[in-house]
């Protein structure tokens, strides 16, 4: 374990722990040390199966209720690290987006985060660190993801805004912008459905994709994302706060 690179002791909550980016985030901080981790999910099935070998607190709950994080705040004593990562995606044409989609959208992407991130630092030792999984959808406007890139560019001013209140405390707040990774999230969308269909696997449909979309003809896998997340909480970025790290393979170029 590299000294800044090493979590001993420290106590981390992730939301959107159980699969993808989130579960990958829960294996790299157990590998380096962490003693608890407070993994937040819906998917109560997909938070038993990770197997962790650390101290583990398991709260299972839809992000977007208060009540889930009321509860959190008063069982926990204090954390020193958060990533804030639950979303869900969604496509369409903005003419055919109906309110219900788009609210359900930002519901879940950005009030959620919200309720996380105000836990996270009203529970956050001096001297923490946060990060918010964003998306280049955020920084890029593509058609067909009106929700989505709202939500996450609202996430990224989020992230900013916290930065600042949270600095007197020497709390950093910064946010990643993935690209394309091969998490669960594509299994949602009805395109990617159709194009597995077309390649004639899940796995040649994401290597389809990345050769398409990215100057690096590739997309990441989720243990990268969470490694550059890892970075962002550790001390090794601790002259970094509100900023976005754009991990995209160059797709935003």
């Amino acid at each position: 374990m590299a000294g800044d690179f090493n979590f001993t002791g420290r106590t981390i909550l992730l939301t959107g722990a159980a699969s993808g980016i989130g579960a990958a985030c829960a294996r790299w901080l157990e590998q380096r040390g962490a003693a608890e981790l407070v993994l937040v999910d819906r998917d109560e099935e997909g938070l038993s199966k990770l197997a962790l070998g650390c101290g583990v607190r398991l709260f299972v709950g839809d992000v977007t209720d208060p009540a889930l994080w009321d509860r959190l705040e008063a069982e926990l004593r204090g954390i020193d690290h958060s990533v804030v990562n639950a979303g869900i995606a969604a496509g369409g044409a903005i003419t055919d987006t109906s309110l219900e989609d788009w609210r359900r959208v930002l519901s879940v992407n950005l009030d959620g985060a919200f309720l996380a991130l105000r836990t996270s630092l009203r529970l956050m030792r001096e001297g923490g660190s946060a990060v918010l999984t964003a998306s280049v959808s955020g920084l890029k406007a593509e058609p067909n993801t009106a929700p989505y890139g709202a939500s996450k560019a609202a996430m990224i001013q989020l992230a900013k805004v916290a930065a600042k209140e949270a600095a007197p405390r020497q709390i950093r707040v910064n946010a990643i912008a993935p690209g394309g990774v091969d998490t669960p999230i594509w299994d949602e969308l009805p395109f990617f459905q159709a194009m597995v269909e077309e390649e004639g696997s899940r796995n040649a449909a994401i290597q389809a994709m990345g050769r398409l979309a990215t100057p690096l003809a590739r997309y990441a896998a989720a243990d990268e994302i969470a490694g550059q997340i890892g970075f962002l909480l550790s001390d090794m970025a601790r002259n970094i706060t509100g900023s976005v790290m754009v991990s995209d393979g160059g797709y935003s170029l």
